[in-house]
């Protein structure tokens, strides 16, 4: 690879290769005028089923599991299109990253509440609903505790050892090393952490799990980047499988990790109703 020298000051002129490309620009704000579509429920979700839309997915299908009032209608964002730069959805996350919801009922009336970035649509939903957050200070901190740590480690996985590993036009092995070894120490990490508790922040399956899972579980299961779950060699954190695996066999988290979803072999662009998600399941079934 040829060396690099970086100048004094640095300009965009040309794309910079990869599969996002075509869509990436240091630029923010909207690119078109884009209305978005709206449906029946007080909560719409605009989304995709990548690990950080399934966190909003599998918190949304565990609270009507639990037999809350959580009805929603998911709308599907093609990234890959550019619709997170509609108007529509930049009004709702100025920042232009899926997940982003928007309550037209939030508790104690007035506007509607926009919600973004994945880790505070969870808090928001556990404190609205009451659930999957514990109410005492000290399993209250544990759980943010690790929430938080998700939305500081995810790039190391997603950005860093995905992009690099699976995307990137160049195999760079000083790139992929860096975040590979980052990424093995996110998983040791982890594995002591479940060593001695079922779930991540205790006792009790709570958002922690919710946004740690669709990152760190799929990735294990061989759902992301290819082999990289044999190339990482995932399997030898045998605490980390076995919640991996608990996790993925809940009824809600396979509803929710299908929303929004429109590649593989279980496709459901849009929900609407527990019917959708049940007829898209049943077609596989």
């Amino acid at each position: 690879m040829a060396d690099y020298t970086p100048p004094k000051v640095w300009t965009w002129d040309k794309e910079n290769g990869g599969q996002f490309a075509s869509i990436n620009r240091p630029t923010a704000g909207a690119r078109e005028e884009k209305p978005l579509p709206s449906g029946d429920h007080p909560l719409q979700l605009y989304s995709l089923a990548t690990p950080n839309g399934q966190k909003v997915t599998i918190m949304l299908e565990e609270l009507l599991a639990a037999g809350h009032d959580a009805e929603y209608n998911a709308w599907k964002i093609s990234i890959s299109d550019g619709d997170q730069f509609g108007s529509g959805f930049v009004d709702i996350n100025p920042n232009s990253k899926i997940p982003a919801l928007l309550d037209r009922s939030p508790s104690g009336g007035g506007d509607p509440i926009r919600i973004f970035e994945s880790g505070n649509i969870l808090l928001y939903l556990a404190e609205k609903y009451g659930a999957f957050l514990p109410t005492d200070l000290a399993g209250r901190t544990e759980t943010l505790n690790w929430l938080f740590w998700q939305m500081g480690a995810g790039p190391y996985l997603g950005g860093g050892f995905g992009h690099f590993y699976n995307y990137a036009p160049d195999k760079i092995e000083y790139a992929i090393d860096r975040f590979s070894m980052e990424v093995k120490r996110h998983y040791d990490l982890l594995d002591q952490q479940l060593a001695d508790r079922p779930f991540i922040a205790g006792d009790s399956y709570t958002i922690a799990d919710m946004a740690i899972w669709p990152w760190y579980g799929n990735l294990a299961l061989g759902r992301a980047y290819g082999d990289a779950n044999i190339f990482l060699d995932i399997a030898s954190y045998k605490n980390v499988m076995r919640w991996t695996e608990e996790i993925d066999a809940r009824q809600a988290v396979q509803r929710g990790r299908i929303v929004n979803k429109s590649w593989g072999d279980v496709q459901l662009a849009e929900r609407h109703s527990a019917a959708d998600v049940n007829a898209a399941l049943a077609r596989t079934a």
